[in-house]
């Protein structure tokens, strides 16, 4: 039996609206791609890095013990280089022709070598003797060998004799011209050695240089020219 009191309903029913549903926002996750934290690759970064500084202490420590090394064998050697001087130039000939640029020479040399060192001695395991004019080599001699000890000379004589083609430049041959008439030729003496060092137990082997920058007078009749040779200090070179 319907309620009386109730109104009479005209048309649809419409409640109280619904809230729509709440939307959940939506993480998106990318695959991954080999990032993230890798056991191995982080092991293998932290070898290398290991070992670099491993080797760059090696090599520091190296560094330094041959630094000490060097400093207590010259603490204890106070190596010296030798001494050379040659003594004597002697020129009899010296000709360069003008038909066929052949040099006509006769050449001798008395040198001396000096070791100045205490405790270091010298082998001269070779030794050749070059002449050269204006860059112009016109002779070689090999000399004889020997040993040099503590604090001791040694004396050596040669003789450059013969003939030789030297084509002159120029401005060269007209430096010959002036040294002809003044009686004084430019000549060097340049040497190369090949030496053993005795220094203890320890033998090294060096290749050294020598050049001796020369004036020499020619003599003419048993007379000098310019007032005769001066003696010459040569340079050493290692």
């Amino acid at each position: 039996m319907a309620n009386s009191n109730q109104p009479a309903l005209n048309g649809a029913y419409y409640g109280p609206s619904i809230p729509p549903p709440s939307k959940k926002p939506r993480s998106y996750h990318r695959p991954s791609r080999g990032g993230g934290c890798n056991p191995f690759s982080w092991c293998f970064s932290c070898l290398c890095g290991c070992i670099f500084n491993l080797i760059f202490q090696i090599i520091i420590t190296i560094l330094v013990l041959l630094g000490i090394a060097v400093l207590v064998f010259w603490l204890i050697f106070r190596p010296n280089a030798p001494k050379f001087h040659v003594n004597e130039a002697t020129l009899t000939e010296f000709n360069l022709s003008t038909n066929n640029n052949t040099l006509y020479y006769n050449l001798a040399v008395n040198m001396t070598f000096r070791n100045p060192n205490k405790r270091i001695g010298i082998y001269y395991d070779k030794i050749e003797a070059n002449a050269e004019y204006h860059d112009k080599r016109f002779s070689t001699r090999d000399l004889d060998t020997f040993y040099l000890g503590h604090k001791k000379e040694h004396d050596l004589s040669t003789v450059f004799s013969g003939q030789q083609l030297v084509v002159l430049g120029n401005g060269d041959r007209s430096k010959y011209d002036s040294e002809s008439n003044d009686g004084v030729y430019n000549i060097d003496l340049k040497l190369k050695l090949r030496i053993r060092l005795k220094v203890g137990w320890a033998k090294p082997k060096f290749k050294p240089k020598i050049e001796c920058d020369l004036k020499v007078p020619i003599t003419n009749d048993g007379r000098v020219a310019s007032g005769g040779f001066q003696r010459t200090k040569c340079d050493f070179d290692w």
